[in-house]
């Protein structure tokens, strides 16, 4: 049966005691709500896709899988005197459930519409968690009477909001692996940074000419059916996105109040070629560039690019971070900033010359770590020789 087709026998409401609070993002709505409550009106979002009208439109879940070892460490950690969880649980909340009497500070939480007369919805599905899923697990085995739980709630926060407020959360404090971060900035609704980076890593990975694909670990797991990927979306990800933008959250924000973007200029161009055909909204540009400079790259090393063996490092981490450093030099050697450059004038004018042959690229000669990364990088420049 479809969980999300369940419905409740009966008309069912919670309530509780709240506040709003006004922020940038829109109202905001702190509670104190017993355990028992809360739980029997949140569910986990562990990542689902399911393909709507428009893939760029797709839903996916904002909730990291769980961690059973944590969450048995929380279960006895809940039981012990002095056991507190001080942070808030962060929930969102259809509109269309709930409602808040701002004279008496009462919100109340329903499975039913306006109007409706019989339940419309599971009430253990009408709020989603977007943070502390593992302190709710934990408590499931709670044994005390009385755990209440600091709750920031949002109302009517489209998926694009929840997955921007997630990311916020979790990239700073690094409790999330940052692969399933970017793939949620995809759902903004607006261009940012993120999500042209996010796109081009994509489509690096759906093409089927292209050297990454299907090599590319997506989510920060292992993707069903595949047995090679090598790179994470991450590293793609954070690899460009220096080359777009020195202050992305920045940018998105501008975007996202409708403001024009700085163009880079002089030195600042160098840095980040690519910036001022992101400002112009040419991203199937900046697509391109990236495309064509990795085929040259497998072009030129074609044994090394399809190496699978794990004495070989080219096709890895450490090969490919070195190769996005290497980017600037590279396409300053070929063209002006913002010009479309073919794969042959990468691989005849920046990667024919580099004295380096297919049997070069070893953990012996590269040895795993940054150091490795730094040797093949400053081998790429010219600045050290095998």
């Amino acid at each position: 049966m479809n969980v999300d087709e369940v419905r409740d026998p009966s008309l069912t409401e919670l309530t509780f005691a709240c506040l709003r609070a006004r922020q940038p993002i829109g109202d905001i709505f702190v509670a104190t709500i017993p355990f028992g409550k809360l739980s029997s009106m949140t569910y986990f979002d562990v990542r689902r896709v399911l393909q709507q009208e428009r893939d760029v439109e797709r839903y996916l879940g904002v909730q990291r899988p769980l961690d059973d070892k944590r969450v048995e460490q929380l279960q006895t950690y809940v039981n012990l005197v002095d056991a507190s969880f001080p942070s808030s649980i962060i929930i969102a909340i259809a509109e269309d459930y709930v409602s808040f009497d701002e004279e008496k500070g009462i919100m109340t939480v329903r499975n039913f519409r306006q109007g409706e007369e019989a339940p419309s919805t599971a009430i253990r599905r009408v709020a989603r968690v977007l943070d502390g899923q593992h302190r709710l697990a934990g408590l499931e085995k709670f044994s005390g009477q009385d755990f209440d739980l600091s709750t920031t709630i949002f109302i009517g926060a489209d998926i694009a909001d929840q997955a921007h407020i997630f990311a916020t959360v979790n990239i700073e404090q690094t409790k999330v692996n940052k692969s399933l971060v970017y793939d949620l900035y995809e759902l903004s609704r607006s261009r940012s940074p993120q999500k042209t980076c996010h796109n081009i890593v994509v489509a690096l990975d759906r093409d089927p000419l292209s050297p990454f694909h299907k090599r590319i670990k997506r989510l920060g797991l292992a993707t069903d059916g595949r047995v090679f990927e090598p790179v994470t979306q991450s590293l793609l990800v954070e690899g460009l996105i220096g080359y777009i933008s020195a202050e992305p959250r920045l940018d998105r924000d501008r975007l996202l109040r409708g403001r024009p973007l700085e163009r880079a200029n002089g030195d600042e161009l160098f840095k980040r070629p690519l910036r001022n055909i992101f400002v112009d909204g040419d991203d199937l540009r900046i697509i391109q560039i990236v495309y064509n400079y990795f085929v040259a790259i497998k072009e030129r090393w074609p044994k090394a690019w399809d190496e699978r063996g794990r004495g070989f490092m080219l096709n890895r981490t450490n090969g490919v971070k070195a190769l996005l450093r290497f980017f600037r030099f590279a396409y300053a050697k070929v063209a002006a900033p913002g010009d479309a450059v073919p794969a042959d004038r990468f691989l005849e004018r920046v990667f024919r010359p580099i004295k380096l042959d297919e049997a070069a690229f070893t953990v012996e000669n590269f040895l795993p770590g940054t150091g490795g990364e730094a040797r093949l990088y400053r081998i790429l420049r010219g600045k050290e020789e095998l």
